[in-house]
């Protein structure tokens, strides 16, 4: 006879039932959310709030490089506020749908097998209306910024769909979440001036070198899960030479962030205003050189870690930018 009784050890808590591996510890969607919503809120990242930093940052370097060419307008605190919410419904529905593809894969990798739809929590079906609901949110939002940004809004949903494919057919499959998470770039400027120049792209570009080396470090944390089930990354593709492969990445997301914002800036803006932006452009890069001197590779925990302080590295350039924008 089996016995199922649990001793202290192995008894799960409201923390550890149905927890996902990399989730913050101590969150209140493991501690205080109901039980219920738990398998939802982790499937929607609400429990590892980092995604949807990193997604929300380049909308607000979008929309305060606009404010620092064109003014600061009443409409922009709504840009600020709105696209807040529209990173968490939208990382919540692309990260659905990523563990709807990937469902199979995370399976048979240590830190994903405990996702909700892998390990049971929740069905495919339940997860797809799931994933609609929190796109339809995230559309009201997407409708109050402009035709402009409202087509760009629908077009970043092609990349959000070929994303969680990529890993299957390119060893950069990092270039295609910086597609997807730094179109806010574009869509907030546009939003904020009616339409698209050369500073909003450069912007934008700046965004997917930043994609890069944060996304780098991150999947060195799955390198031989990957390679054990044919996945492709660029951790895989660069192996011991990733060092000199993000110096790369960074100084290249600086050198554009900087053309970026001084080309925003003239002609209108301040000396002053022109050197806070662009000391948010080489703060950003401090932050990343700093994040390369603790970068281990074979140290899953301290990828992790760094790549959660890109959160910190990302707001450099807004608050930067929000000094600049007052001293226009």
């Amino acid at each position: 006879m089996t016995d199922t009784a649990e001793t202290p050890e192995t008894a799960e808590t409201p923390e550890t039932a149905g927890h996902v591996a990399d989730s913050l510890k101590g969150h209140w969607v493991n501690t205080r959310a109901p039980a219920a919503w738990r398998p939802y809120l982790r499937m929607a990242r609400v429990d590892r709030p980092i995604g949807w930093w990193l997604l929300l940052l380049p909308c607000w370097w979008g929309t305060l490089t606009a404010a620092l060419a064109t003014g600061f307008r009443p409409f922009d605190l709504w840009l600020i506020g709105g696209t807040f919410l529209g990173a968490v419904l939208m990382r919540g529905a692309g990260c659905t749908w990523n563990d709807i593809t990937d469902r199979h894969i995370d399976g048979s990798v240590a830190r994903t097998r405990s996702r909700p739809i892998p390990s049971g929590q929740v069905s495919v079906k339940q997860a797809v209306v799931f994933m609609v609901a929190q796109a339809l949110a995230g559309l009201l939002i997407l409708l109050t910024l402009g035709p402009l940004a409202i087509l760009l809004g629908v077009l970043s949903l092609a990349l959000v769909a070929i994303y969680p494919f990529a890993k299957r057919f390119t060893w950069w499959p990092q270039v295609f979440l910086g597609l997807a998470f730094n179109w806010g770039a574009l869509l907030t400027w546009a939003a904020h001036t009616g339409s698209l120049s050369l500073p909003p792209v450069l912007l934008y570009l700046a965004g997917i070198s930043w994609t890069l080396f944060y996304d780098t470090i991150y999947a060195h944390q799955d390198a031989e899960d990957d390679a054990l089930i044919g996945v492709k990354s660029t951790a895989r593709l660069f192996g011991d030479r990733s060092p000199v492969w993000l110096r790369g990445f960074a100084a290249l997301a600086v050198v554009l962030m900087s053309a970026a914002v001084i080309l925003a800036a003239l002609p209108d803006a301040s000396p002053l205003a022109i050197v806070l932006a662009l000391g948010g452009a080489w703060g950003m890069g401090w932050h990343m050189a700093w994040q390369l001197m603790r970068f281990r590779p074979e140290d899953g925990d301290t990828c992790l870690m760094l790549f959660r302080s890109n959160r910190n590295a990302g707001l450099i350039p807004v608050a930067a930018l929000i000094l600049a924008v007052l001293v226009r």
